[in-house]
């Protein structure tokens, strides 16, 4: 729900153990300025340090996911943007990364920054609304976000090429098929989605996440070898854990897990 004043503002709210993170600036079609985008970093931040907060869903009020940057308000002569500090989480995954699941919703109009906030997330769901364009080169400039290489991670090059060459706007179906995005349901429906599947995970072991997350990230940043060689880390950091032995417990018992993140 937007804001009943109008004023742009990030929103947390906390279901249990999910944090609902929410852009609001619906009057702009959650253009986001440097305030914005400071307010959407410092709740990541809270939500990565809250350790009885095990996933995130960043979902935008209203019908659009952003229509991108308050271009002036970042690059005119009277700009107002700042770095993110280094010890906050950036909502881009450039320099501080969150450690925990994040779900990202999308809907109706998800263009340059919003396509790499969301592809800087883990999980994706899209609104058959959704309408998706990296849009920079158009305006003389390139993605700044990540799209360069995120867009192949997630899609190869062909792919990733056919859209960044092309500027063009496309659908959440194109999206799906190229992996930007892992389910598309009708809208309103797909919001209710992303909370199911927050919950769901909810029901899997915090730390166990949070090691799993590190470790694949490992062979994003520094390739197999590496990746390989963190498994004994990986080891010992889930295996000194409660979460493993009420794993185990719970096996043995034939009942669901109940997991408290430590």
């Amino acid at each position: 729900m937007s804001n009943a004043a109008g004023t742009p503002e990030v929103r947390m709210t906390i279901e249990d153990h999910i944090a609902i993170i929410s852009l609001d600036n619906v009057a702009k079609k959650n253009a986001i300025t440097p305030e914005l985008m400071q307010q959407l970093s410092q709740r990541l931040t809270e939500f990565d340090n809250d350790d009885n907060l095990w996933v995130a869903v960043l979902d935008p009020a209203g019908e659009h996911t952003t229509a991108g940057l308050d271009m002036p308000k970042f690059f005119g002569p009277n700009a107002t943007a700042k770095p993110i500090p280094d010890d906050q989480v950036d909502p881009f995954g450039l320099k501080k990364r969150c450690r925990k699941p994040l779900i990202s919703v999308v809907h109706g109009i998800t263009y340059t920054i919003g396509i790499e906030q969301m592809l800087a997330s883990d999980i994706v769901i899209a609104a058959d609304t959704a309408r998706f364009c990296q849009l920079e080169s158009k305006r003389g400039i390139a993605p700044l976000g990540g799209a360069h290489f995120r867009y192949l991670t997630r899609t190869g090059w062909g792919n990733a090429m056919y859209h960044l060459f092309l500027c063009d706007e496309f659908s959440a179906e194109e999206a799906y098929r190229c992996g930007f995005v892992q389910e598309v349901h009708p809208y309103g429906r797909h919001r209710e989605r992303a909370m199911e599947l927050a919950r769901l995970i909810c029901k899997v072991a915090p730390i166990g996440l949070r090691a799993t997350k590190a470790a694949a990230l490992t062979y994003i940043e520094h390739g197999e070898k590496a990746a390989i060689d963190v498994i004994p880390q990986v080891s010992e950091q889930v295996f000194a854990t409660e979460d493993f032995k009420e794993g185990i417990q719970s096996f043995v018992e034939r009942r669901e897990a109940r997991f408290q993140g430590r």
